[in-house]
């Protein structure tokens, strides 16, 4: 499986501009898959809830609005780095969250000792890893369907 870095950060889920309530989102990068990412949301009430996307996409999405597809990330005031909103879409769901900056970055740079970015392609393994991954998606998807 590889190496691995984990945090937990208190994110704000903004349900609508007068309800909002703090949940705790875990964060994870493994070597096993290094271009990605993972937040599991835990929802009150509801399994817990993952969501895989590109590590250089929460890079980005700090500084400046990014994402043009499920995931969209962005600082939350234009002019500060305080704060960061995720939105994330599935049709015509959709949540959005908010989070404090600084734990993020902490995050970030604890995966970029592991792996700097630009030598993910570096891991000997990682091809292996790819089509493993590929195959149980197909596999999770034909036995759902």
């Amino acid at each position: 499986m590889g190496e691995s870095v984990q945090a937990e950060v208190m994110m704000s889920f903004l349900v609508s501009e007068e309800l909002s309530f703090r949940i705790p989102v875990e964060l994870r990068y493994e070597t096993g898959d290094p271009y990605a990412v993972r937040l599991t949301f835990h929802l009150p009430g509801d399994a817990p809830v993952t969501w895989a996307f590109g590590r250089e996409l929460l890079i980005d999405g700090v500084g400046r609005p990014c994402g043009d597809g499920d995931v969209r990330i962005s600082p939350a005031e234009a002019d500060t780095l305080g704060e960061v909103l995720i939105r994330l879409q599935v049709g015509t769901d959709q949540a959005l969250f908010r989070s404090s900056t600084a734990p993020l970055i902490a995050f970030l740079d604890r995966t970029d000792k592991l792996v700097p970015l630009g030598q993910e392609g570096a891991l000997a393994d990682f091809d292996a890893h790819l089509d493993e991954a590929l195959d149980r998606i197909l596999a999770e998807e034909q036995s759902a369907g």
